[in-house]
């Protein structure tokens, strides 16, 4: 059975701390990333906690990119998830470690969406 849709987790470590707590710049590299691996930006929202941490989403026409931050530990989880091909997971996860400086990367990808 074709699954209706493509999930990529990605595990980001030993990121630039001042990276994962700008929220500015987080929004500005998931969208260049979302424009890079061919998707359409919808809309977009990102939080700021206290004292650390941002979590933002851009969604897009082909589903969203999600990202969530931890700077005390360096790390940060993100979603990239979309129906269809259209979308180039590997080209937009490429640009989001490259900016945020990882120096580890875990990528685990899940078919969704199993019509019955």
């Amino acid at each position: 059975m074709i699954p209706l849709a493509r999930h990529t987790l990605l595990e980001l470590g030993g990121c630039d701390a001042a990276l994962l707590n700008d929220p500015a710049t987080l929004e500005a590299l998931l969208l260049e990333a979302v424009r890079k691996a061919g998707g359409t930006v919808v809309t977009r929202v990102f939080h700021t906690f206290s004292p650390h941490g941002v979590s933002g989403v851009v969604v897009i026409a082909e589903s969203h990119v999600a990202i969530h931050t931890w700077p005390e530990h360096g790390c940060a989880a993100v979603d990239i998830f979309s129906c269809g091909a259209k979308l180039d997971h590997r080209a937009a996860g490429g640009r989001i470690a490259d900016g945020l400086k990882a120096a580890n990367v875990e990528c685990r990808e899940l078919a969704r969406g199993r019509p019955s």
